[in-house]
């Protein structure tokens, strides 16, 4: 059993930056994406489209559509595999969701590289052939290597660590949108860390540090003033848009 194309992965999640973070992140492989925010309409989209794979939120009430899913296998596959995420990550949250038949879990938040190597283990176990992997993307004029936790901008190499690969990849799943600092540390650090008062604005400064990014003039994170971050997706040298102009109300 094989493969022809790419493998379609449903995602059902109801964040829309970790939905996009996780798009982004299987756009490294031979995978396609549909997403949905709620289990009805996940169990429309499996029956029209019939996924090979899915990436299930198991804390949005998800058991029905694991179990609906085990029927509306695609005609290559004799099932469709389903990595569960959950923010639970006690053994029985895991242990039910195994007896659920989900085929892997993981907790969030998570890792970007973490997600990719889960996802083509699991097709390859279903199909019994490996997914082909680019572990370059480009965005821009900006490459980010998640098989290296590298960034190539412009004529620099970086590296940077496992958290600011997340940080980064949290900022360019989403371009040219404000990315506030809660939602920064919920999907980095999880909604139970008790934070310092400057975590997230340390990290994002010493990514910015690897990225050659001045404050001032921003090339690919731009400040917004009280609010949070925007990932800028292109840089030319020129001036960069106004709050005004890239969707944010006049303040």
């Amino acid at each position: 059993m094989s493969l022809n194309g790419p493998a379609r992965v449903l995602i059902l999640v109801d964040q829309p930056l970790l939905a996009e973070t996780i798009k982004l992140t299987l756009n490294h492989a031979a995978f396609t994406t549909s997403d949905v925010t709620t289990a009805a309409e996940a169990a429309i989209v499996a029956e029209t489209w019939r996924p090979h794979l899915a990436v299930v939120d198991m804390d949005i009430g998800s058991e029905e559509l694991i179990n609906r899913l085990a029927q509306l296998a695609p005609e290559d596959s004799v099932r469709t595999a389903v990595l569960a995420l959950t923010r639970r990550g006690d053994l029985a949250t895991k242990l039910a969701a195994f007896e659920l038949g989900v085929d892997d879990i993981m907790t969030v938040p998570f890792s970007p590289e973490e997600l990719l190597a889960r996802m083509v283990a699991i097709t390859r176990r279903t199909f019994g052939s490996p997914v082909p992997i680019d572990p370059v993307l480009r965005l821009g004029e900006i490459e980010i290597d998640i098989l290296h936790r590298q960034v190539r901008a412009g004529t620099s190499e970086l590296h940077l660590s496992g958290l600011e690969q997340s940080l980064l990849y949290l900022l360019a799943a989403n371009p040219g949108q404000l990315v506030t600092r809660d939602q920064i540390l919920d999907a980095l650090w999880g909604t139970d860390y008790v934070a310092e008062s400057n975590v997230v604005d340390r990290h994002v400064r010493n990514l910015r540090v690897k990225l050659q990014n001045d404050w001032r003039k921003p090339r690919f994170i731009q400040t917004v003033p009280g609010k949070g971050y925007r990932f800028l997706p292109t840089f030319s040298g020129t001036q960069i848009p106004s709050e005004a102009a890239i969707g944010d109300p006049p303040r």
